[in-house]
C-alpha cells in the first residue's frame, strides 16, 4: 500500500527501527535499472557492527545503465579489476574508491554480465547515530550522510564490502513501505559532464524536502 507523501516520513520513522525482511533477489534483478533506482528510495540500508546496527533510509539514488551509458564505469563493455563487480548478478554491492579519499556504495542490478548499477547518494540516519557521529567527526546532523562519500564513512562502508551479497549478513537493504510518486523528484545525474548525450537523462531520484539529500539538489528540484 502506498502512503500519502505528507505521512510517509512519519510512518516510516515509526517502523524503521524494527528489523524488516531483506529485499529479495528479484527486486534487484529487474531489467530496468532506472526503475530499481526509484524503488530503492525509502528502503533501509543496514551495516551490522559488533555493538549493533548502523542504518539509514535511502533518500537519493542515481541509475547507471552500462554498457551503453557514457556515464557508467562499464561504458563500452569496459571490464577492469574495479568494474568487474558490475557484471555480477543483481543484489551485489559495488564499492569503489574515488578522488583518493572516498568510497561510494552502489547496488548492482539486472542479471549477471549486464553491468547496471545504482549509486546510493544519500541516506537519512536511523540507527547507530552516535557511532556515525564519531566516524564523521560530529558536525551538523544533516551533514552526516548527505552525500555518497559521507554516508560510506558514517556507515563504515569500504572496499571490504565490494562484491558482498546484499542477501547476506555483511551489508543489506531491508524492505520498507513504498514511497508515493508525489514524494519523489527526478533530474540529471551529478558530475557527469563528460557523458555527452547522456548528461541530461533524469536518472537521479530523491525524496522531496529531505534535508539529507546531497547539496546538488537545489538546481534540479
Amino acid at each position: 500500500m502506498f502512503l500519502r507523501a505528507t505521512s510517509f516520513v512519519a510512518h516510516w520513522r515509526a517502523v524503521s527501527t524494527r528489523p524488516g525482511p531483506k529485499l529479495p533477489r528479484e527486486f534487484y534483478t529487474h531489467s530496468d535499472v532506472v526503475t530499481v533506482a526509484r524503488r530503492l528510495l525509502g528502503q533501509l540500508l543496514v551495516v551490522p557492527t559488533r555493538t549493533g546496527r548502523v542504518s539509514g533510509i535511502i533518500v537519493e539514488t542515481e541509475a547507471y545503465r552500462g554498457p551503453e551509458d557514457r556515464a557508467s564505469h562499464a561504458y563500452g563493455g569496459r571490464r577492469t579489476l574495479r568494474t568487474e563487480t558490475m557484471y555480477a548478478r543483481g543484489g551485489t554491492a559495488y564499492v569503489y574508491f574515488v578522488y583518493g579519499m572516498y568510497f561510494q556504495f552502489n547496488v548492482v542490478t539486472s542479471v549477471a554480465d549486464i553491468p547496471h548499477a545504482v549509486l546510493v547518494r544519500a541516506v537519512e540516519p536511523v540507527e547507530g547515530l552516535a557511532l556515525m557521529r564519531r566516524r564523521r567527526g560530529d558536525g551538523a546532523l544533516h551533514g552526516l550522510t548527505s552525500g555518497p562519500g559521507k554516508l560510506c564513512i558514517a556507515l563504515g562502508i569500504d572496499r571490504r564490502l565490494d562484491r558482498a551479497d546484499l542477501l547476506g549478513d555483511r551489508v543489506w537493504i531491508e524492505a520498507r513501505p513504498p514511497v508515493p510518486a508525489r514524494a519523489i523528484a527526478a533530474g540529471p545525474r551529478v558530475g557527469i559532464d563528460y557523458a555527452k548525450g547522456w548528461v541530461d537523462r533524469p536518472w537521479r531520484f530523491w525524496l522531496r524536502d529531505n534535508p539529507f539529500v546531497s547539496r546538488g539538489r537545489a538546481a534540479r528540484d
